[in-house]
């Protein structure tokens, strides 16, 4: 063979294993997904907010299906956070607080967090304890709902209902052991 031949092949069993060794490492990596929407595509109407008397709540309220894996060691709960940093002309509104979601769980279903299983709702801006679906006003263009879940070392019943998004991000200080992120955008 070649010194040509040679190099090409060591070239590309190098590759191969680099390949492989990112693949490994991305396996090991805390991560936040759905199979509903890709990260930074766009939400199903159905998953928009639906509130009597707002015009800007065009859909079900349907809650997303999410699925995560690879949780950091020692987690012991999760708590999912899903904001609009855009809302409220850029003071945010927060959609949904959930918390003391046990270690066993690898996700939640489409309508889970609407019906308010598997988790200690909290408070989201509307002032309701499970998901608030988007209701950007008609003219703002995209908005990006950010779901952010947070591994903790807090057993799944060490925090009382009720607590606002700042509050128990207070309250998790010293005790995150990682965070996995999805970006869905909605628009009117």
């Amino acid at each position: 063979m070649s010194g040509r031949g040679l190099s090409a092949l060591a070239l590309s069993a190098a590759l191969a294993s680099g390949a492989l060794s990112f693949a490994a490492q991305a396996a090991g990596t805390f991560t936040l997904s759905s199979p509903a929407f890709h990260d930074g595509g766009t939400l199903a109407q159905k998953y928009a907010g639906a509130a009597a008397g707002n015009a800007s709540c065009t859909g079900d309220n349907v809650s997303p299906p999410l699925t995560w894996t690879n949780p950091p060691p020692g987690t012991k709960s999760f708590a999912l956070l899903l904001s609009d940093p855009e809302g409220r002309a850029g003071l945010g509104v927060s959609h949904l607080v959930a918390y003391g979601i046990p270690a066993s769980a690898s996700g939640f279903a489409e309508g889970d967090l609407t019906q308010g299983k598997g988790f200690v709702g909290g408070k989201n801006s509307p002032g309701t304890s499970v998901y608030h679906g988007p209701c950007p006003p008609a003219g703002s263009g995209f908005h990006h709902y950010t779901f952010v879940l947070i591994a903790t070392d807090l057993l799944p019943h060490a925090l009382g209902p009720g607590l606002t998004r700042e509050q128990l991000l207070e309250k998790l200080q010293g005790h995150a052991k990682g965070g996995a992120g999805i970006i869905g955008r909605f628009g009117q």
